[in-house]
């Protein structure tokens, strides 16, 4: 992973300047971190624990969404029930999504090489075993704790890594991260139809698509739980000295080491969060995100149908626009990160989203409409990759940032319960309800950024006037305790 000139700096702006950097490079504890020492153990997280959380994202969201491929395969055909309970299963499997959103939590309560196997182990049982349900009753019961495995991992993932990342640092690691979604989007269909394609007499196709594409998640329980570090001053990857580096840059952060961050939850804190008008509006503004997202792949290539083109060269067609959403989720974190505006980046990205959605619902053209997908593609997906990395960047404690993270995500993943239901059979070629819904759920996204920014703002403003009261009462600064991004001096929101 690249890494510029700007990621040597400890800090996120010129108020950040002001409470860790000063001349010998003593940061506001007193330590001195080598540039060249920090970039590369960073280097090395990123090179172990990125592509493992992407990687297991991504066959999570194969698992998840491979049941739309089992149902083409003649799934409630062999086992004979009707469209209204294949409804079920889909619907089945945000309810315990959502209840169980709660258990971001438990990457700080348990070592995470721990929970990440637990999770990963649980979804891969559930999903294989869906290829032995005998009947739609075995199904529900697969699905259910399938999704209650996957509430448990991808949604705290993000949170996980600001154990390891500065917050400058994590909206780029989350963006790789999450940019596994669009990218298993991309092949999924094909990697579906080659499995389906061939006709075992042993077997039914829907079958082995569970079997394929369950099993290698029950291996990779195994691999999350010999790879996946708890903290970056106890990885088994990094050098005493760069250790020692990894300690230092925990401190930066929170006043602690790496390793006394994991293993307990501080109530107070989450209960505080919970008291700040800041930690809500993220949660309202990812239901709005998600009522797009969720209907989005589903639907997408109904709608490339309905413009003329076969079930096969639909398939086909949805490639492009989730490649380029893969790609976007990248490079608008990466800029995010640079320039400390992920607001922005979020209104830009909801409104190119609004403005392909009302192309859709509009326009009759096939080229304009298969333009619109492009855009709302574009925007949905990295708007959420920005929405994530935001919500943990402006909360002061670990404690806090689990309880935003976890709120953000019960709230949120209601959004997928309305976004599965707008796109009727009967509104076909156009959906234009549902179109409309999706765009003006964007652009309510973007008004809804903009006022947390402005707050954020305000916020900013009085964080300025309490440090500046602690300077001209004589303060150092460097001789506090309080990690700047718990709060301590020097701290500021990301706008």
């Amino acid at each position: 992973m690249a890494i510029s000139k700007s990621d040597l700096e400890p800090t996120q702006n010129r108020y950040e300047d002001m409470g860790e950097r000063y001349e010998g490079g003593e940061t506001n504890d007193g330590h001195h971190i080598d540039p060249v020492l920090e970039r590369r153990v960073r280097r090395k997280i990123d090179y172990r624990l990125v592509p493992l959380v992407m990687g297991l994202y991504l066959v999570s969201f194969l698992d998840r969404s491979n049941i739309g491929n089992a149902e083409t395969a003649g799934m409630s055909k062999d086992l004979g029930f009707d469209d209204e309970h294949y409804q079920w299963l889909l619907t089945i499997f945000y309810i315990p999504y959502i209840l169980f959103e709660w258990a971001a939590l438990m990457w700080k309560a348990v070592p995470p090489h721990v929970w990440a196997c637990c999770c990963v182990l649980v979804w891969g049982l559930a999903s294989t075993l869906q290829a032995a349900a005998f009947n739609w009753s075995g199904l529900m019961a697969c699905r259910f704790f399938l999704a209650m495995a996957e509430a448990g991992y991808g949604p705290g993932v993000p949170y996980l890594l600001s154990f390891f990342y500065k917050r400058h640092e994590l909206g780029i690691r989350c963006g790789i991260f999450l940019s596994a979604a669009p990218l298993a989007t991309t092949f999924a269909g094909a990697l579906a139809y080659g499995i389906t394609s061939g006709h075992p007499a042993h077997i039914a196709n829907w079958r082995l698509l569970f079997i394929v594409e369950g099993i290698p998640s029950v291996f990779l329980a195994v691999l999350a739980f010999t790879y996946m570090p708890d903290s970056a001053d106890t990885a088994k990857f990094l050098t005493e000295e760069e250790k020692d580096v990894a300690k230092m840059r925990a401190i930066q952060q929170t006043g602690s080491e790496g390793a006394s961050r994991i293993g307990h939850v501080n109530f107070k804190d989450v209960f505080l969060s919970l008291q700040d008008f800041k930690t809500w509006l993220p949660p309202l503004m990812y239901f709005s995100c998600n009522v797009s997202f969720s209907s989005l792949p589903v639907f997408l290539p109904t709608i490339l149908q309905n413009m003329g083109f076969t079930a096969i060269n639909a398939q086909g067609l949805s490639a492009p626009p989730y490649f380029l959403s893969f790609l976007m989720c990248i490079v608008t974190t990466w800029i995010a990160d640079k320039t400390r505006q992920r607001g922005l980046m979020i209104i830009g990205l909801s409104l190119v989203a609004g403005v392909g959605y009302v192309l859709l619902a509009t326009c009759r053209s096939v080229g304009v409409r298969y333009f619109g997908v492009f855009l709302a593609a574009a925007g949905v997906f990295p708007a959420i990759s920005n929405l994530l990395p935001w919500t943990i960047n402006n909360q002061g404690s670990d404690s806090k940032r689990g309880a935003g993270i976890a709120l953000l995500n019960i709230v949120g993943q209601c959004g997928p319960l309305l976004g599965t239901r707008v796109f009727p059979a009967g509104d076909a070629p156009y959906y234009v309800k549902g179109m409309g819904i999706c765009a003006g759920f964007m652009f309510f996204n973007a008004l809804l950024a903009l006022g947390l920014r402005t707050y954020l703002a305000w916020e900013n403003r009085r964080f300025e006037r309490s440090d500046e009261a602690e300077r001209q009462a004589g303060t150092d600064p460097k001789l506090g305790s309080v990690g700047i991004e718990n709060e301590g001096y020097g701290f500021r929101n990301f706008l």
